[in-house]
């Protein structure tokens, strides 16, 4: 599990321009079948990374934050939503409502999530490569590659079999 971890610090630079040419190029492939292929990969690479031997995500991506995930997140910590938005939130330079800080204030010693069950949907839907989401989301996964081992190593796989 490890090992595709450290695989992609020692070669997300590399080939991050390849990646991004590559997923340029999906946006002319049929919708269907590259989603179907992205969720079989999503599947294989998740059993072979474990994301609590990263957690790079959750220490420097803050994420999309709706009002729903707010709420959730006030009540589950016993709090008002006006006080959790004056300690945890913010308007980033593009205007979306986030996280306030990275890593996540929630983010424990072990990569665990403090308040896992009541995270926000940013947080449930990250990476994007499952469930029909892929191609719906594919100007975000070069990027991603470059934070998540895990759409590093299944656009890598995928660029093998395409």
């Amino acid at each position: 599990m490890k090992d595709l971890i450290e695989h992609w610090k020692l070669k997300k630079d590399a080939v991050k321009k390849p990646q991004r040419q590559f997923v340029r190029q999906l946006k002319r492939k049929k919708r269907k079948e590259i989603d179907e292929l992205a969720d079989q990969l999503h599947q294989k690479v998740f059993q072979e990374i474990d994301c609590l031997d990263c957690a790079n995500c959750c220490t420097s991506i803050p994420p999309l934050l709706t009002r729903t995930d707010i709420s959730r997140m006030a009540k589950h910590l016993g709090m008002k939503t006006a006080e959790f938005q004056a300690q945890y939130v913010v308007q980033d330079e593009d205007g979306d409502t986030v996280m306030n800080a990275s890593p996540c204030p929630f983010l424990q010693a072990d990569h665990a999530c403090m308040i896992y069950e009541h995270r926000p949907k940013a947080c449930r839907q990250y990476p994007h490569t499952d469930q029909q989401e892929f191609m719906q989301n594919l100007k975000l996964h070069a990027t991603n590659a470059q934070y998540c081992p895990a759409v590093f190593h299944i656009l890598e796989r995928m660029m093998k079999i395409r």
